[in-house]
């Protein structure tokens, strides 16, 4: 058998595994295998870490100048890896074999080194990203950044708000200390008013009562002397 680490049987897209990685939950990341020859070529697609992910379909056959999606899933971590730098590897494993074969009819032994066949290696690189981030790493970081600053801008305009509303709050107190104010001084004027002149009417009544009784004619018990008998 011969093993060739050049893939020019497959051509392979993208050429790493990257996976929007989160704690506790399931991801998924999809490879295109393309045939880039006039023959029949059986793939096989092996992994280091077999219980973590699952590859659908893990093997099969493409025609000539046709592809094919595989879809390889991460089971959900508890943990991430030290630096989000994973060191799980796949190896994709391709050979040509005859034409119209089906891949139930695949010998037990296509991907076997004994075997025989030339077989093409490709090893595959896993990457865990953060999601809705670029494979850079500074984008990961420039956006809790971004996210600071908005909310930082928020707090600001609610601060002011709350100000405004205070300051609001405090005018129209004092106006409604001031209209109150200016009702009971009035009404305390208006009542001494009124106690004044009806204090005066009655003073002025007894006076005038008292001075119409010194005035009167006074009225003797005598006898007029042209009624005296002589």
């Amino acid at each position: 058998m011969t093993v060739v680490t050049t893939n020019k049987f497959i051509s392979v897209h993208p050429e790493d595994l990257k996976f929007q990685f989160e704690l506790e939950k399931q991801c998924h990341c999809d490879l295109k295998l393309g045939n880039s020859t006039d023959k029949h070529v059986a793939f096989k697609v092996k992994t280091t870490s077999p219980k973590k992910y699952f590859v659908r379909p893990n093997t099969g056959v493409i025609q000539p100048w046709d592809s094919c999606v595989i879809t390889v899933t991460l089971q959900p971590q508890r943990e991430s890896p030290p630096d989000m730098q994973c060191k799980d590897k796949f190896l994709l494993q391709s050979t040509q074999v005859a034409p119209h074969t089906d891949i139930d009819e695949l010998p037990l032994d296509t991907f076997n080194k004994e075997s025989g066949r030339i077989i093409e290696e490709l090893k595959l690189r896993v990457v865990y990203i953060l999601p809705e981030s670029g494979s850079a790493n500074t984008e990961v970081k420039s956006k809790p950044t971004e996210d600071t600053s908005a909310v930082m801008q928020r707090i600001r305009s609610e601060r002011d708000a709350a100000v405004h509303q205070t300051q609001q709050l405090k005018r129209e107190l004092e106006s409604s200390r001031r209209r109150r104010s200016g009702k009971t001084k009035s009404g305390f004027s208006l009542r001494f008013a009124l106690l004044v002149a009806l204090i005066g009417i009655m003073v002025g009544f007894l006076l005038n009562l008292s001075l119409s009784s010194s005035s009167a004619p006074t009225y003797a018990n005598s006898i007029p002397t042209s009624l005296h008998t002589e």
